[in-house]
């Protein structure tokens, strides 16, 4: 009797043991081992994008493992560039979709693009030519593109020095759009070379139309060093019109500040890499500074961007370093979220 109960038991054991169903941990032989397989051809969605009313160019395809890909998107006449990598068996709309924005500078215009799916090794699985009919709009406050030139209202100042270039310079290696300023300069006797300003005014306000909250604001802006300079330091100031008299009032009212430089500098920087640079950063972020070093904020002590009235733009270098040169485009301000070029 013992014998025929245990029948039953033993009998349920090895059913289950041999259930193809049961999870095994770790990667399938098929994606470790086999050859791979392309079991849906690659597609596109569509041959044009419209990126300014939200098209999305997306690929779909599936394959008979997990694969490595990358998909390139390259501007024919920008040379902006566009990556987007994974590890799937499919691509679709999920995971293998473009909204027009860059990862290398300089950001896409409305030109012929390039697309490639690369799978592992190198290999070129797809190629296909789309065209941008319009490029995607950034949503914030665009302090300045330099598009139009020198804003009415924008102050500068520049030293009587060697080689000179504070202008706004055409090319179509522009960051963002067509221009950028390009600011240069040989000064042996003081750091500042040369700066711009934007005050409210220019924008026919006393203070900058942005929101109240520190956290939620960023700071964006796209800076280019050129290979030969590693001397160059931009520095940003924002003030602050912390009573709303409609005046900066230096000993009773909040500077802030952020330095951007070829090298490493004391209190809060961005160290600038060669080529073009994003810089974001979070308004609250942004640090008191005396002579370079962090200090107490001489008003209220608290980030206000709704009382900003003046934004500076210092370019600094050490008098005995000799000649510097940096690139300035696309000044803004985003919400939520820093600057996606």
């Amino acid at each position: 009797m013992k014998h025929l109960l245990r029948l039953p038991v033993l009998l349920l054991l090895l059913t289950y043991g041999c259930s193809k169903d049961i999870p095994v941990d770790g990667p399938e032989l098929l994606d470790l081992f086999g050859d791979f397989q392309v079991l849906q051809p690659v597609q596109i969605n569509q041959k044009q994008a419209d990126f300014a009313q939200g098209d999305l160019l997306f690929l779909q395809a599936r394959f008979n493992k997990l694969t490595d890909w990358e998909l390139v998107c390259t501007g024919l006449n920008s040379g902006a560039r566009k990556s987007i990598t994974g590890k799937t068996r499919f691509l679709d709309s999920t995971n293998c979709r473009w909204n027009g924005s860059t990862t290398i500078f300089p950001m896409f215009k409305e030109e012929s693009v390039e697309m490639k799916l690369i799978i592992a090794e190198d290999s070129v699985l797809w190629r296909d030519t789309v065209s941008i009919t319009s490029t995607r709009l950034i949503e914030g406050f665009v302090v300045a593109d330099f598009e139009t030139g020198i804003r009415p209202g924008w102050t500068s100042f520049v030293q009587s020095g060697a080689n000179m270039s504070f202008v706004v310079r055409q090319n179509s290696s522009a960051a963002q759009g067509n221009r950028y300023y390009d600011m240069g300069g040989l000064v042996n006797w003081d750091w500042l070379i040369g700066m711009i300003e934007f005050p409210a005014s220019a924008y026919q306000a006393p203070r900058f139309p942005l929101i109240s909250n520190p956290e939620k604001l960023y700071f964006n802006t796209l800076l280019y060093l050129p290979d030969s300079v590693e001397n160059a330091l931009l520095l940003f100031q924002f003030r602050e019109d912390d009573n709303g008299n409609g005046t900066f009032e230096a000993a009773t009212e909040d500077l802030y500040s952020l330095q951007c430089a070829a090298y490493t500098v004391n209190g809060a920087h961005q160290r600038l890499q060669k080529g073009w640079n994003k810089i974001s950063v979070r308004y609250n972020e942004l640090v008191s500074l005396v002579n370079g070093q962090p200090s107490t904020p001489a008003g209220n002590g608290r980030h206000d961007p709704d009382k900003l009235s003046r934004i500076s733009a210092l370019f600094l270098a050490n008098p005995t370093s000799g000649y510097s040169q940096m690139y300035m485009d696309y000044i803004i301000f985003t919400e939520n979220a820093p600057l996606e070029p």
